[in-house]
């Protein structure tokens, strides 16, 4: 199947056809986040703590997936470029089936570790019960979350963006439409609480997956999964070249959050909720704007591997134009509405005061941050996972981490809020300077 209007169209056009239906499926995948949250919420304040401090384990569960994912789309779409289909066809096949051995071990390992896990950051009973129960039925689920993300990236590969975004929003429509039903026991359904939350998350994903094999037998893609998988070495290295770091890069967050988890913990609960509200809410930007740079990744990795230079320097400026525009949009919302945003979750006068002066501050990062997200995102495509890490790294662990922790010393939450816009500020300069040595190399 011809791949070559990758790099015959014209770039705006192709970039938009590849990257509206990505926009499109994250914005409901963010609404998702949100609306989710706003259920768990409503349960009591207990239960939103529990989903914030179980959030950090279910990020690093999507974040293994999506990783690899990324390693397999950067091979699949390098491979097409360069004319190289029997290759293109290893990176596919064996990457689903690395995938179910992800799965597998993700299942056994965040389930056991979770009480322990829990009890780091609370004494509150009700809260850690809480946070064992959603986490048993949630994590339940990493075979499913692997393969679907597999598929995903096995789709958007090949361009097919549209039949992603079909499948993507289905599986969150169908989770938003179930959530209120399990959580409350609405008509014939039982009332399962926060349970509920967890079960609604896991059938929206298998849903999401019987879609993409729906369409893989139905409609061929360009590449082939072969019945039998034998493991090339040179094959898989080259996956996990991209995909650790990329794992990584989508981890760290992770490692971030229960870092600052464990500062703002000293302070007050209050904090720690807020924080986990603000991860809500920040999937509503930084989702659309990575749907623009999951567009992007084939166009770029593509044009890489037929050597078509000029036209990996526009698709990147034009997609960091796009990212722009989201994050401005961004911050004027947060600083008009951020007392609105965090009653959606809290009634709390405490917490939505603490909150709103939160988001405001953070938010004087927004923009600056496209940067780096493009930056990261684009050297992702194009196969150098070590230099989109090390720029991950400066976001999320050798920058913010310390200056959070000496900042809330003297100004104590504030101090925490603070340490994301000079993050990002320092973050934008060094992606610059790696981006640009990187593509000369």
């Amino acid at each position: 199947m011809n791949q070559t209007y990758m790099k015959e169209k014209p770039i705006l056009p192709l970039l938009i056809s590849m990257a509206l239906p990505m926009v499109i499926s994250m914005m409901v995948n963010s609404l998702y986040n949100i609306v989710d949250s706003y259920f768990v919420a409503r349960i009591s304040e207990e239960a939103m703590t529990a989903l914030s401090l179980v959030y950090p384990i279910q990020n690093f569960i999507t974040s293994v997936g999506v990783g690899f994912g990324i390693g397999i789309n950067a091979a699949i779409s390098f491979f097409l470029g360069a004319q190289d289909q029997k290759k293109a066809d290893a990176a596919a096949t064996q990457g689903l089936f690395l995938s179910v051995i992800h799965g597998i071990v993700l299942t056994v390992v965040t389930i056991a570790v979770m009480p322990l896990f829990l009890q780091i950051f609370t004494k509150d009973m009700t809260v850690i019960q809480m946070g064992n129960a959603y986490s048993r039925i949630a994590f339940g689920f990493s075979i499913v979350i692997s393969l679907e993300i597999t598929w995903e990236k096995i789709f958007q590969a090949v361009g097919r963006m549209r039949v992603s975004m079909i499948c993507m929003m289905s599986g969150c429509i169908f989770n938003i439409v179930l959530d209120p039903l399990l959580i409350f026991g609405i008509g014939p359904f039982p009332k399962m609480g926060i349970e509920g939350a967890a079960l609604a998350t896991g059938l929206g994903q298998v849903v999401t997956l019987v879609l993409y094999l729906a369409f893989y037998f139905t409609r061929p893609l360009p590449v082939k999964i072969h019945k039998s998988c034998h493991l090339d070495r040179a094959m898989a290295g080259r996956l996990y070249a991209v995909g650790i770091p990329a794992t990584l890069n989508m981890a760290l967050p992770s490692l971030l959050i229960t870092a600052l988890n464990g500062i703002l913990s000293a302070y007050s609960q209050v904090y720690v909720v807020v924080l986990g509200i603000y991860y809500k809410l920040q999937t509503f930007l930084y989702l659309p704007a990575n749907g623009i740079i999951q567009g992007m990744r084939p166009l770029i990795g593509y044009n890489f591997g037929a050597r078509e230079m000029k036209r990996v320097k526009k698709i990147f400026r034009l997609t960091l134009e796009s990212s722009c525009v989201i994050m401005l949009f961004g911050t004027v919302i947060c600083l008009l509405a951020s007392g609105q945003l965090m009653g959606l979750f809290t009634t709390t006068p405490e917490t939505i005061a603490a909150g709103s002066r939160a988001l405001k501050i953070i938010s004087a990062g927004f923009l600056v941050s496209a940067v780096s997200v493009t930056a990261s995102g684009a050297l992702e495509g194009l196969g150098k996972g070590a230099q989109s890490l090390v720029i991950s790294l400066f976001r999320y662990v050798v920058v913010i981490m310390p200056t959070a922790y000496l900042l809330s010393r003297f100004m104590g939450p504030d101090g925490v809020w603070n340490a994301f816009w000079i993050t990002e500020l320092i973050s934008a300069m060094a992606s610059v300077w790696i981006y640009r040595k990187s593509l000369k190399h």
